[in-house]
């Protein structure tokens, strides 16, 4: 059975130019296509979303990204999880069961990068229907303390251990743009060298890389053989099209 990873941007749940506020209206409509796709499909589906407004204020005000502070952890990882909380609950309301899975509890870095990852709890979900909604959280480090780890990064490590075949990033863009704002079809390893420097980047306050940042972990990924696209969440039924295989956005691959 195939399996989905699906990630949704903070900018599009979240009012990123505020502090920990939702967009209701956005969690509940892309619940519902997350809700109508699954009962047309037997295709396993992991979500991934971004922390936005309820995370990264507190990351920047406590400069998680320069030191170790708990305070700043421990406010971080509560604010990302009232966001988590709220998007698990849309989708049961929609008739698309879910529970939470806390990176914080689930993840060990190591000077960033993830060396440990509870994946058990993750494969009994999908066997029995349900969709793990993971999210950026900030995660205990062995080197530095703690560490912020964003959902663009989780993605590449389950599509990996997981053998995903589905990979979308859903933005508050149509995709990939330059600096004249048209879209990027296709971004692959040695298109990427050029176009770089061209790449548009986003306007809001942003601990994780932005857009570079996303471009970067998916072609990690593609290196592996895993292609996968970014797209405009925001717009009415676009999810639903990547869900089913639509041509959607940018399409990142090794080749």
């Amino acid at each position: 059975m195939s399996i989905i990873i699906l990630k949704i941007g903070g900018s599009v749940i979240t009012e990123k130019g505020s502090v920990s506020r939702a967009r209701e209206a956005e969690i509940d409509r892309i619940s519902r296509e997350i809700a109508a796709f699954r009962k047309d499909s037997d295709s396993q589906l992991i979500l991934v979303h971004g922390a936005g407004s309820f995370g990264h204020p507190q990351a920047m005000k406590y400069r998680l990204s320069e030191g170790f502070d708990a305070q700043g952890a421990y406010l971080t990882h509560v604010s990302v999880k009232v966001l988590n909380s709220r998007v698990v609950e849309s989708l049961n309301n929609a008739g698309a069961i879910a529970l939470p899975i806390h990176p914080l509890s689930s993840c060990l870095l190591e000077n960033g990068k993830i060396i440990e990852f509870q994946l058990g709890q993750i494969k009994v979900m999908l066997e029995k229907g349900i969709i793990p909604v993971l999210h950026g959280d900030v995660v205990m480090d062995r080197i530095k303390g703690a560490s912020v780890l964003s959902g663009d990064r989780i993605i590449p490590y389950l599509a990996t251990a997981l053998n995903a075949s589905q990979i979308g990033a859903g933005s508050d863009v149509d995709g990939v743009l330059d600096d004249k704002d048209i879209i990027i079809k296709k971004i692959t390893q040695y298109s990427f060298v050029n176009i770089k420097k061209n790449i548009k980047g986003s306007n809001s306050t942003d601990v994780t890389g932005g857009m570079l940042g996303k471009v970067s972990e998916l072609l990690e990924l593609a290196k592996k053989g895993i292609s996968s696209r970014i797209f405009n969440a925001s717009r009415k039924g676009v999810v639903s099209r990547f869900l089913y295989g639509e041509d959607v956005g940018t399409l990142i691959e090794d080749k």
